[in-house]
Protein backbone atom coordinates (compact mmCIF):
# COMPACT_ATOMS: atom_id res chain seq x y z
CA UNK A 1 0.00 0.00 0.00
CA UNK A 2 1.43 3.06 -1.36
CA UNK A 3 -1.32 5.46 0.37
CA UNK A 4 -1.47 7.33 -2.67
CA UNK A 5 -4.52 7.76 -4.74
CA UNK A 6 -3.15 6.39 -7.85
CA UNK A 7 0.47 5.84 -9.16
CA UNK A 8 1.91 5.41 -13.05
CA UNK A 9 3.78 2.26 -13.24
CA UNK A 10 6.61 2.97 -15.99
CA UNK A 11 8.19 0.31 -18.16
CA UNK A 12 11.64 0.71 -19.53
CA UNK A 13 12.24 -0.70 -23.24
CA UNK A 14 15.11 -3.39 -23.47
CA UNK A 15 18.21 -2.48 -24.43
CA UNK A 16 17.16 1.35 -25.27
CA UNK A 17 18.95 2.29 -21.92
CA UNK A 18 21.31 0.43 -19.45
CA UNK A 19 20.13 0.09 -15.80
CA UNK A 20 22.78 2.28 -14.63
CA UNK A 21 21.59 5.00 -17.37
CA UNK A 22 18.27 4.50 -15.57
CA UNK A 23 19.64 4.57 -12.15
CA UNK A 24 21.56 7.96 -12.76
CA UNK A 25 18.03 9.08 -14.28
CA UNK A 26 16.74 8.35 -11.31
CA UNK A 27 19.23 9.85 -8.94
CA UNK A 28 18.57 12.92 -11.16
CA UNK A 29 15.28 13.44 -10.27
CA UNK A 30 15.36 12.72 -6.60
CA UNK A 31 18.17 15.38 -6.17
CA UNK A 32 15.80 17.78 -8.11
CA UNK A 33 12.88 16.43 -5.97
CA UNK A 34 15.22 16.89 -2.54
CA UNK A 35 16.10 21.07 -3.69
CA UNK A 36 12.09 21.65 -3.63
CA UNK A 37 11.73 21.68 -7.68
CA UNK A 38 8.29 20.18 -8.81
CA UNK A 39 9.45 17.29 -11.02
CA UNK A 40 7.74 13.51 -11.08
CA UNK A 41 10.46 11.51 -10.01
CA UNK A 42 10.46 7.55 -9.21
CA UNK A 43 8.94 6.12 -6.02
CA UNK A 44 12.03 4.67 -3.59
CA UNK A 45 10.38 1.23 -2.66
CA UNK A 46 12.10 -1.20 0.04
CA UNK A 47 14.92 0.97 -0.22
CA UNK A 48 14.92 0.90 -4.49
CA UNK A 49 13.63 2.97 -7.22
CA UNK A 50 14.19 0.26 -9.72
CA UNK A 51 11.97 -2.99 -10.39
CA UNK A 52 11.84 -5.85 -11.64
CA UNK A 53 8.85 -8.17 -13.52
CA UNK A 54 8.81 -10.85 -16.04
CA UNK A 55 11.90 -9.67 -17.35
CA UNK A 56 11.39 -6.07 -18.17
CA UNK A 57 12.54 -2.86 -15.91
CA UNK A 58 10.05 -0.46 -14.45
CA UNK A 59 9.76 2.57 -11.78
CA UNK A 60 6.61 3.58 -10.24
CA UNK A 61 6.14 7.02 -9.62
CA UNK A 62 3.10 9.51 -8.55
CA UNK A 63 0.20 10.26 -10.79
CA UNK A 64 0.31 13.75 -11.85
CA UNK A 65 -2.68 15.79 -13.18
CA UNK A 66 -2.69 19.36 -15.20
CA UNK A 67 -2.41 20.85 -18.30
CA UNK A 68 -0.09 22.36 -21.33
CA UNK A 69 1.17 25.30 -19.95
CA UNK A 70 -0.11 28.97 -21.23
CA UNK A 71 3.72 29.32 -23.14
CA UNK A 72 1.88 32.93 -24.72
CA UNK A 73 1.65 34.27 -20.93
CA UNK A 74 5.18 36.06 -19.73
CA UNK A 75 4.20 34.94 -16.10
CA UNK A 76 4.07 31.63 -17.63
CA UNK A 77 7.27 31.22 -18.75
CA UNK A 78 9.18 33.30 -16.54
CA UNK A 79 8.21 30.97 -14.00
CA UNK A 80 9.20 28.31 -15.96
CA UNK A 81 12.67 30.10 -16.58
CA UNK A 82 12.89 29.98 -12.86
CA UNK A 83 12.51 26.40 -12.49
CA UNK A 84 14.77 25.51 -15.62
CA UNK A 85 17.29 27.22 -13.62
CA UNK A 86 17.11 25.84 -10.47
CA UNK A 87 16.97 22.16 -12.37
CA UNK A 88 20.55 23.27 -14.00
CA UNK A 89 21.78 24.72 -10.56
CA UNK A 90 21.43 21.10 -9.48
CA UNK A 91 22.69 19.87 -12.37
CA UNK A 92 25.77 21.77 -13.00
CA UNK A 93 26.68 20.62 -9.33
CA UNK A 94 28.31 17.14 -10.91
CA UNK A 95 28.35 15.30 -14.36
CA UNK A 96 26.36 12.10 -15.36
CA UNK A 97 28.56 9.45 -15.91
CA UNK A 98 26.69 7.19 -17.59
CA UNK A 99 24.43 9.24 -19.87
CA UNK A 100 25.55 10.31 -22.84
CA UNK A 101 25.91 13.76 -24.53
CA UNK A 102 23.80 15.76 -26.69
CA UNK A 103 25.55 15.79 -29.48
CA UNK A 104 26.25 16.26 -33.38
CA UNK A 105 27.98 12.41 -32.62
CA UNK A 106 24.90 10.94 -31.00
CA UNK A 107 22.44 13.08 -32.05
CA UNK A 108 23.19 12.94 -35.46
CA UNK A 109 26.13 11.31 -37.17
CA UNK A 110 25.14 7.50 -35.78
CA UNK A 111 21.47 8.21 -36.05
CA UNK A 112 22.10 8.97 -39.51
CA UNK A 113 24.37 6.39 -40.42
CA UNK A 114 21.94 3.55 -38.73
CA UNK A 115 19.07 5.23 -41.48
CA UNK A 116 21.63 4.49 -44.00
CA UNK A 117 22.75 1.42 -43.50
CA UNK A 118 19.17 -0.46 -42.85
CA UNK A 119 17.91 1.27 -46.00
CA UNK A 120 15.04 3.34 -44.30
CA UNK A 121 14.81 6.00 -46.59
CA UNK A 122 12.94 5.35 -49.70
CA UNK A 123 15.24 5.51 -52.97
CA UNK A 124 13.34 8.29 -54.70
CA UNK A 125 14.05 10.64 -51.86
CA UNK A 126 17.55 8.78 -50.42
CA UNK A 127 20.49 10.71 -52.65
CA UNK A 128 18.62 14.07 -51.72
CA UNK A 129 18.66 13.54 -47.65
CA UNK A 130 21.77 11.98 -47.56
CA UNK A 131 23.41 14.73 -48.87
CA UNK A 132 21.47 17.35 -47.00
CA UNK A 133 21.73 15.30 -43.93
CA UNK A 134 25.06 15.08 -44.42
CA UNK A 135 26.07 19.26 -45.64
CA UNK A 136 23.70 20.17 -41.95
CA UNK A 137 26.00 18.12 -40.08
CA UNK A 138 29.37 19.37 -40.83
CA UNK A 139 27.54 22.57 -40.33
CA UNK A 140 26.21 21.68 -36.93
CA UNK A 141 30.33 20.61 -36.23
CA UNK A 142 31.41 23.65 -36.39
CA UNK A 143 29.61 25.26 -33.53
CA UNK A 144 31.23 25.01 -30.19
CA UNK A 145 29.39 22.48 -27.46
CA UNK A 146 28.14 20.17 -29.98
CA UNK A 147 30.72 19.23 -32.27
CA UNK A 148 34.23 20.66 -32.51
CA UNK A 149 36.09 22.88 -29.92
CA UNK A 150 34.99 25.94 -32.23
CA UNK A 151 36.96 28.47 -33.62
CA UNK A 152 39.80 30.85 -31.47
CA UNK A 153 37.19 33.06 -30.50
CA UNK A 154 35.48 31.00 -28.64
CA UNK A 155 38.52 29.92 -25.85
CA UNK A 156 35.85 29.81 -23.19
CA UNK A 157 33.91 27.11 -24.20
CA UNK A 158 29.86 26.65 -23.76
CA UNK A 159 29.70 24.65 -20.29
CA UNK A 160 27.71 21.31 -20.66
CA UNK A 161 25.69 20.41 -17.67
CA UNK A 162 22.93 17.55 -16.97
CA UNK A 163 19.53 18.72 -18.70
CA UNK A 164 16.23 17.59 -18.59
CA UNK A 165 16.94 17.21 -22.40
CA UNK A 166 13.37 16.51 -23.77
CA UNK A 167 11.85 19.90 -22.20
CA UNK A 168 8.66 20.43 -24.66
CA UNK A 169 5.25 21.89 -23.81
CA UNK A 170 3.59 18.17 -23.18
CA UNK A 171 6.73 17.34 -20.57
CA UNK A 172 5.42 20.22 -18.33
CA UNK A 173 1.91 20.00 -16.63
CA UNK A 174 0.27 23.50 -15.41
CA UNK A 175 -1.65 23.62 -12.46
CA UNK A 176 -3.38 26.94 -11.96
CA UNK A 177 -3.26 29.35 -8.59
CA UNK A 178 -6.93 28.72 -8.07
CA UNK A 179 -6.78 25.22 -8.29
CA UNK A 180 -3.62 23.79 -6.60
CA UNK A 181 -2.64 19.77 -7.40
CA UNK A 182 -0.58 18.33 -4.57
CA UNK A 183 2.51 19.29 -6.81
CA UNK A 184 1.09 22.61 -6.00
CA UNK A 185 0.36 25.34 -8.38
CA UNK A 186 2.76 26.64 -11.36
CA UNK A 187 4.68 23.89 -13.88
CA UNK A 188 5.44 20.93 -12.73
CA UNK A 189 8.35 18.81 -14.90
CA UNK A 190 7.72 15.23 -16.13
CA UNK A 191 9.37 12.38 -17.79
CA UNK A 192 13.51 12.56 -17.62
CA UNK A 193 14.12 9.86 -20.03
CA UNK A 194 16.36 11.94 -22.23
CA UNK A 195 18.03 13.10 -19.39
CA UNK A 196 21.87 14.25 -20.75
CA UNK A 197 24.69 16.50 -20.41
CA UNK A 198 24.77 19.27 -23.24
CA UNK A 199 23.78 23.27 -23.19
CA UNK A 200 21.51 24.65 -21.03
CA UNK A 201 19.63 26.17 -24.22
CA UNK A 202 18.47 22.83 -25.39
CA UNK A 203 15.72 23.31 -22.38
CA UNK A 204 14.40 26.72 -23.53
CA UNK A 205 14.41 26.71 -27.00
CA UNK A 206 11.26 23.65 -27.77
CA UNK A 207 9.35 26.38 -25.48
CA UNK A 208 9.03 29.05 -28.52
CA UNK A 209 7.37 28.91 -31.41
CA UNK A 210 6.22 31.62 -33.72
CA UNK A 211 7.94 33.67 -36.11
CA UNK A 212 11.41 35.30 -34.98
CA UNK A 213 9.50 38.19 -33.35
CA UNK A 214 7.34 35.94 -31.35
CA UNK A 215 10.08 33.61 -30.57
CA UNK A 216 12.76 36.27 -29.57
CA UNK A 217 9.85 37.77 -26.78
CA UNK A 218 8.95 34.21 -25.73
CA UNK A 219 12.58 33.17 -25.20
CA UNK A 220 13.27 36.84 -23.47
CA UNK A 221 11.00 35.97 -20.65
CA UNK A 222 12.20 32.58 -19.73
CA UNK A 223 15.56 34.12 -19.94
CA UNK A 224 14.04 36.66 -17.57
CA UNK A 225 12.77 34.17 -15.35
CA UNK A 226 16.02 32.37 -15.56
CA UNK A 227 18.20 34.78 -14.79
CA UNK A 228 16.60 35.43 -11.54
CA UNK A 229 18.20 32.24 -10.07
CA UNK A 230 21.20 31.62 -12.90
CA UNK A 231 23.32 33.66 -15.32
CA UNK A 232 22.00 32.44 -18.84
CA UNK A 233 25.14 32.26 -21.04
CA UNK A 234 23.82 34.82 -24.25
CA UNK A 235 26.69 33.09 -26.38
CA UNK A 236 23.88 29.32 -26.60
CA UNK A 237 21.57 31.40 -28.49
CA UNK A 238 23.45 30.49 -31.58
CA UNK A 239 23.04 26.80 -30.71
CA UNK A 240 19.04 26.97 -31.39
CA UNK A 241 18.89 25.81 -34.92
CA UNK A 242 21.63 23.30 -34.71
CA UNK A 243 19.84 21.46 -32.11
CA UNK A 244 16.39 22.03 -33.69
CA UNK A 245 18.66 20.25 -36.63
CA UNK A 246 19.99 17.21 -34.55
CA UNK A 247 16.52 16.66 -33.07
CA UNK A 248 15.00 16.39 -36.46
CA UNK A 249 17.36 13.88 -37.80
CA UNK A 250 17.60 11.93 -34.49
CA UNK A 251 13.56 11.76 -34.21
CA UNK A 252 13.28 10.03 -37.66
CA UNK A 253 16.31 7.34 -36.92
CA UNK A 254 14.15 7.08 -32.99
CA UNK A 255 10.71 6.21 -34.74
CA UNK A 256 12.95 3.89 -37.46
CA UNK A 257 14.33 1.82 -34.58
CA UNK A 258 11.02 1.11 -33.08
CA UNK A 259 8.87 0.46 -35.87
CA UNK A 260 8.88 -3.43 -35.01
CA UNK A 261 6.52 -2.76 -31.93
CA UNK A 262 3.30 -2.70 -32.91
CA UNK A 263 2.38 0.21 -31.14
CA UNK A 264 4.32 2.44 -33.16
CA UNK A 265 2.76 1.90 -36.72
CA UNK A 266 -0.53 2.90 -35.33
CA UNK A 267 0.35 5.93 -33.57
CA UNK A 268 2.69 7.44 -36.05
CA UNK A 269 1.01 5.87 -39.43
CA UNK A 270 2.42 8.73 -41.50
CA UNK A 271 6.20 7.95 -40.68
CA UNK A 272 8.06 5.98 -43.24
CA UNK A 273 6.52 7.22 -46.57
CA UNK A 274 8.07 8.77 -49.62
CA UNK A 275 5.54 11.97 -48.43
CA UNK A 276 7.48 11.86 -45.04
CA UNK A 277 10.85 11.61 -46.26
CA UNK A 278 10.23 14.72 -49.18
CA UNK A 279 9.53 17.00 -46.07
CA UNK A 280 12.57 15.74 -43.81
CA UNK A 281 13.99 16.90 -46.94
CA UNK A 282 12.11 20.03 -47.05
CA UNK A 283 13.28 20.62 -43.53
CA UNK A 284 16.61 19.89 -43.61
CA UNK A 285 16.80 22.55 -46.58
CA UNK A 286 15.28 25.20 -44.13
CA UNK A 287 17.12 24.17 -41.29
CA UNK A 288 20.73 24.74 -43.49
CA UNK A 289 19.17 28.38 -43.98
CA UNK A 290 17.92 28.56 -40.26
CA UNK A 291 21.44 27.79 -39.08
CA UNK A 292 23.23 30.49 -41.16
CA UNK A 293 20.72 33.34 -40.17
CA UNK A 294 21.68 35.85 -37.22
CA UNK A 295 20.92 34.31 -34.08
CA UNK A 296 17.76 35.41 -31.68
CA UNK A 297 18.66 38.16 -29.38
CA UNK A 298 17.25 38.31 -25.63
Amino acid sequence: HLGLASVVAKFYRPGRWSEAQILEEHAFSLELLAAEIPVVAPLVLQGRSLHYFGGFAFSVSPRRGGRPPELDAQEVLEWIGRFLARIHTVGAARPFASRPSLDAATFAVEPRAWLLANDKIPLDVQSQWERLSQEAIDMILSFPGLGTAGSGADRDPVRSLRLHGDCHPGNILWTPLEAPSAAGPGPHFVDLDDARTGPAVQDLWMLVSGDRQQRSRQLGALVDGYEQFREFDRRELALIEPLRTLRLIHYSAWLARRWDDPIFPINFPWFGSSDYWKGQVLMLQEQLEAMQEVPLVV
